[in-house]
Formats: C-alpha cells, sequence, structure tokens
C-alpha cells in the first residue's frame, strides 16, 4: 500500500451564515481503505464528503487526492464518483444505458462500454438485468445498479452518502455485506456516510466520528467501540452507561456487566449494589436497568443461552450485585471537566 493517503484534508472549514459546517477537519484516508464518516444528523460528515467531491468549496483548508491538490477543481476533474441515496438514476435508460453513461460522456467506443459495463453489473450481480427500466427493479436492486455506474469509471474513491438509508432493514443488512465483499473485489477506496453506528461498525477499516463540524475519534471499529475517546463518542456509538467515581468518569457496555446474586463472590469485580427498575425480555437476550445506592442507572444484557423460563430472571424490584472487570471501565474524563473535542 502506497504511503500517500487517497485522501488528504488539512484545515477545512466551512461555513452557511453564521453556521459552521466543518471546523478545522484534518483527515487521511489510506488507498484501498473502507472508509466511515459517522454521525448525527448536522454534525458535518456529508458536508465533508461533499467538499471531497467538489460540489462544495471550502472556505479555508487544502483537499489532495492521492497527493494532487484538487481543492479549487470542478466536480467532474476529480478522479472520484458518488453514490447518493436517491440513487439518482435516469428512469427513460435502461440498467445497461445508466452503467455506461459515464463511459459514453467520456467518449469511450461502445464494445468497451459493453464489456465494462456487463462486468459491473455481474459484480454488482445484476447480470441479465441490462434490458430493464429502473422502475421494474426493487430498492436493492437499483441501489445495485448506481453501485455499478459509479464503479464502471474505475474512479480512485467512490464516496457513498448515506446509499443504503432508503431500505428496509433487513434488505440493509444484506446490502453491507454486499458493499463491503463489492469493495474487497474491486479494490477502490470507499469513503462512506452514514448515522447508523451498527452499520459502520460493521463495514468499516476505520471510522471517524463527527460532532458539531469536528472529529471527535478516528480508530477502527473495536478500539473506537472498547476505548471511546470521549463521552459523546461512548454514548453515540452502541450503549453506554456513564458514571463517575474517585473523580473520574467512566463509560461501561452493558454487555461487560454481570448480574449476580446478593452476597455473591466478586471474583476480581467491582461490584455494587442496586435495585432492579425494568426488566426488558429481547429474544436473544434479557435487558436489565438497574438503580444503584448512589442513584445512578445502570442498563445491562444477558445472554438468553438456555430456554429459562422466566421465573429464573431477577424481576422488577428484586435487590442484586452487578459487576464488572476494572479494566471495562473506560476512563471518558474527570469530574466536571469540559471534555475536549480531538481534532
Amino acid at each position: 500500500m502506497s504511503d500517500t493517503p487517497d485522501i488528504r484534508l488539512r484545515g477545512l472549514r466551512k461555513e452557511y451564515g453564521d453556521v459552521v459546517a466543518v471546523d478545522d477537519v484534518d483527515l487521511d484516508v489510506a488507498r484501498g481503505e473502507f472508509f466511515t464518516m459517522l454521525g448525527p444528523s448536522g454534525s458535518g460528515k456529508t458536508t465533508t464528503l461533499r467538499i471531497i467531491a467538489g460540489f462544495e468549496r471550502p472556505d479555508t483548508g487544502r483537499v489532495e487526492l492521492r497527493g494532487d491538490d484538487v481543492t479549487n477543481r470542478p466536480p467532474y476533474s476529480r478522479d472520484v464518483n458518488t453514490v447518493f441515496q436517491d440513487y439518482a438514476l435516469f428512469p427513460h435508460m435502461t440498467v445497461l444505458q445508466n452503467v455506461e453513461y459515464g463511459l459514453r460522456v467520456k467518449g469511450v467506443k461502445k464494445p468497451e462500454r459493453r464489456k465494462r459495463a456487463d462486468e459491473a453489473l455481474a459484480l454488482v450481480r445484476l447480470e441479465g438485468f441490462g434490458d430493464r427500466k429502473p422502475v421494474q427493479l426493487s430498492g436493492g436492486q437499483r441501489q445495485r445498479v448506481a453501485l455499478a455506474r459509479a464503479i464502471v469509471n474505475r474512479p480512485k474513491v467512490l464516496l457513498l452518502d448515506e446509499p443504503l438509508g432508503a431500505l428496509d432493514l433487513k434488505l440493509r443488512e444484506e446490502m453491507q455485506g454486499e458493499l463491503k465483499s463489492i469493495q474487497g473485489e474491486v479494490g477502490i477506496t470507499f469513503v462512506y456516510v452514514t448515522h447508523d453506528q451498527d452499520e459502520a461498525l460493521t463495514m468499516s477499516d476505520r471510522i471517524a466520528v463527527f460532532s458539531n463540524g469536528r472529529i471527535e475519534q478516528v480508530s477502527p471499529p473495536l478500539e473506537l467501540y472498547e476505548h471511546p475517546a470521549n463521552e459523546f463518542v461512548a454514548g453515540f456509538v452502541g450503549v453506554s452507561n456513564l458514571i463517575e467515581r474517585d473523580g473520574e468518569r467512566m463509560t461501561i457496555r452493558p454487555e461487560k456487566i454481570e448480574l449476580l446474586e446478593p452476597g455473591a463472590a466478586a471474583d476480581g469485580l467491582q461490584t455494587e449494589t442496586g435495585q432492579v427498575v425494568d426488566v426488558a425480555y429481547a429474544g436473544a437476550v434479557t435487558r436489565f436497568t438497574v438503580q444503584l445506592q448512589s442513584g445512578e442507572r445502570l442498563q445491562l444484557v444477558r445472554q438468553n443461552v438456555e430456554s429459562a423460563s422466566s421465573e429464573a430472571l431477577p424481576r422488577q424490584g428484586n435487590e442484586v450485585l452487578v459487576g464488572w472487570r476494572p479494566e471495562h471501565a473506560a476512563v471518558v474524563g474527570g469530574k466536571s471537566t469540559k471534555q475536549e473535542v480531538a481534532p
């Protein structure tokens, strides 16, 4: 892999009136990476993507693609393609014509266009669909056509702006695996924008978490989940319990907390007593909310490994012991200390 990143952003800032959409963003995306920009609505992730694509100009800062400064170049002169949530297919064209369109604009001869378009459709598992119109396809199939149209031009970087947002849950989960597989086959750098934490954790090599126009943390999924940089990341990426002990604020994931009988052996756990205030059976797991003597509430889950009856589970109002290993409590700040946003 080349030492020169496919994308390098330095000091990006973009304002819309009094709103700072992107605030001093620095970021490197390596060649061949599946990189995700994750954050809530209005966090700056889509604006950053549009700046990379050339649809927006930064007020200050620089955009480089494989070492070339493209900050002031228009979208058509950047070697990137974008896949949007609404697919943006031409309804009057066939699937094959849609996929061929970019090649035709570039003046690629018809035999070569057809060959490359057929290869792209095969890659997205749509062989034999070339003569259909977009209206004859399902949402998932239309998304695959949009992906084939973007890949057929063989860009250095593919930008994907919430491409699965319009799909139902089951199809979205299926397409996550398809996208990751396709990205591995073509070897193109993917930059993916989403607000879905599970989607980001499932698909990505690395994730940048955005908030208020800034990047809070850039890490591989495991590190991001297990070692959040601050309270925002801990709360936004998955479910997190925030507690304060000995002047330090720390977060513990629900699955890291054990539910024990009162008086049970600690066995290396840090334990506290509490009362069950809510029990929710959710099939694979049962979710408990326990109020500690400190007044803090912890959410925890227990795997339903055996077909045990509800009689065996702690009930609302029961006194319980909860415990966690010290290394599973990630420190995210000191007492009454304002969190600084990571650059």
